[in-house]
């Protein structure tokens, strides 16, 4: 009586094979029988994978690591076969370098974007952007876009809701960024979002009022600038908080020392808003706070009140100002609100389809 013949099987890459390319499949074949066991391991790690449906096919699922070692293994019946083979050193490797704002145990303001910076120049945006991956306690609609090769942005298209963990992952091991160009390691970063603070401020008024989860905290006489000139004029729509010192020099832009409109000052308890200069900050002139504009183009209050929002401010927390005729540029520091989100998400490379 002739003995059945036990199963063959086909590995690939093939044993020994070298500088395979990250994007590349693990497969395993079987002939003549079933597989039962695929397993394909490096440093620990075992790589995902999925048989068809009678068994006689094995596709990993995941993108391989650069520059790593695997061992696969696999059983069909009394047949057991493996292999090893290594994975290309990448011409570039890419990490992402920095993500803001997410210092350590900081409450973010709820209309905090996520600012990802990596640390190459990306070409195939899209294939990156699928990689990255926003995980939120309260889910909210998002976006990307990207404002140069490196750095991307994710915004919601309404705020954040309050109180909540966020998680941002960037799945980025073995992805193709670009020519020669590979994720070598992924990247998390756990968010969290605080109360959500919002402050409007009316320059025709001379007022700013701080909400804090919608109960009013804070009631502000102020002065906003002068609007001589464009640059002294305090710019309109909803800027969020980036960070903040004390004292703050300020300087005149382009002015020289003698020219008219000059000033090199120590400013205390000053939060940004914008990059064009605007902050939120202490001065002493209460004779004109709540009675008219006075400033280069920031918004000052009395130092007890502007030294209580330096305190208590978290970075992207809104600062609505409403009353000049010039308007925040959508780029000009994080004015990411004064785009709207459907112009927003043109900026993915995935057009918001993620």
């Amino acid at each position: 009586m002739a003995t059945p013949q036990a199963p063959t099987v086909k590995i690939t890459p093939d044993e020994g094979t070298s500088k395979v390319s990250p994007e590349k499949k693990v497969t395993v074949e079987a002939a003549g029988g079933a597989l039962e066991k695929v397993t394909v391991e490096a440093g620990g790690e075992q790589l995902e994978g999925k048989f068809n449906a009678d068994k006689t096919r094995w596709v990993s699922k995941t993108p391989l690591k650069p520059s790593t070692s695997y061992n696969v293994s696999a059983t069909a019946g009394a047949t057991t076969a493996t292999s090893t083979f290594t994975t290309a050193k990448p011409e570039r490797a890419l990490q992402v370098a920095d993500v803001t704002p997410n210092a350590k145990g900081e409450k973010l303001g709820v209309g905090a974007p996520i600012i990802v910076t990596f640390n190459q120049p990306v070409a195939n945006k899209a294939t990156i952007e699928r990689a990255l991956e926003i995980e939120a306690e309260k889910p909210v609609k998002g976006a990307w876009r990207w404002i140069n090769d490196t750095v991307v942005i994710y915004r919601t298209a309404k705020y954040w809701p309050a109180h909540q963990k966020v998680t941002f992952n960037a799945n980025i091991t073995g992805i193709k960024g670009g020519k020669g160009l590979y994720g070598t390691k992924d990247y998390t970063a756990n968010l969290k979002i605080g109360a959500k603070q919002i402050s409007k401020i009316d320059t025709r008024k001379h007022m700013m009022y701080v909400y804090k989860d919608g109960k009013r905290v804070q009631t502000m006489r102020i002065s906003a600038g002068m609007a001589t000139t464009r640059e002294y004029t305090t710019t309109s729509g909803v800027h969020l908080t980036m960070e903040r010192g004390s004292p703050v020099r300020m300087i005149s832009p382009g002015r020289k020392k003698g020219d008219p409109g000059y000033y090199d000052v120590m400013i205390d308890h000053a939060v940004r808003i914008s990059n064009s200069g605007e902050y939120v900050h202490a001065k002493n002139n209460v004779w004109a706070q709540g009675v008219r504009n006075v400033s280069h183009g920031c918004i000052n209050a009395r130092p007890d009140q502007a030294r209580w929002f330096y305190d208590n401010f978290q970075r992207g927390d809104v600062v609505d100002i409403v009353g000049t005729d010039r308007a925040l540029e959508w780029n000009n520091g994080w004015g990411f609100w004064q785009m709207s989100f459907s112009q927003w998400k043109k900026g993915s490379a995935l057009d918001g389809k993620a």
